[in-house]
């Protein structure tokens, strides 16, 4: 199974559900990290995924060839990262066929009704129980 995890800016959530992939699952999934910039992916690769790759064409291309994606809600959201998710960026994610399970961390002027406030640790415990009921499905 190929699971993408994208992210941004300098790619500390991305880092770290990738740290928390490869101690849940050392070998049963490959990692495919996709960062918006090089920063990112450098992150992401330093914990751990099996490949990177950067930019926009990058994302869309890779949207569309992964089994899962996972990263912070944001990279379904035009302009969000400060601008580094692009609007054909957010439609290629939030578009691919692929399932997605996003984190719910919101900076950009948008709140979700119903969601509580929770530290990136409890929000990663769920997001890994949610690939773990994923994988047990495949």
């Amino acid at each position: 199974m190929k699971i993408a995890v994208i992210d941004g800016q300098g790619g500390g959530i991305g880092k770290y559900i990738i740290e928390r992939f490869r101690k849940e699952f050392p070998e049963e999934i490959e990692i495919l990290a996709v960062g918006t910039n090089a920063l990112a992916t450098a992150a992401m690769l330093k914990a751990g995924a099996n490949e990177g790759a950067s930019g926009e064409n990058a994302i869309i291309y890779n949207s569309g060839r992964v089994d899962l994606i996972v990263g912070p809600i944001g990279i379904i959201i035009a302009n969000s990262f400060l601008g580094e998710v692009t609007p054909e960026v957010a439609a290629a994610v939030a578009s691919s066929s692929a399932p997605k399970i996003l984190l719910p961390v919101i900076r950009d002027h948008i709140e979700i009704a119903g969601f509580k406030t929770e530290p990136l640790p409890h929000l990663t415990d769920d997001l890994m129980d949610r690939v773990r009921r994923y994988l047990s499905l495949k």
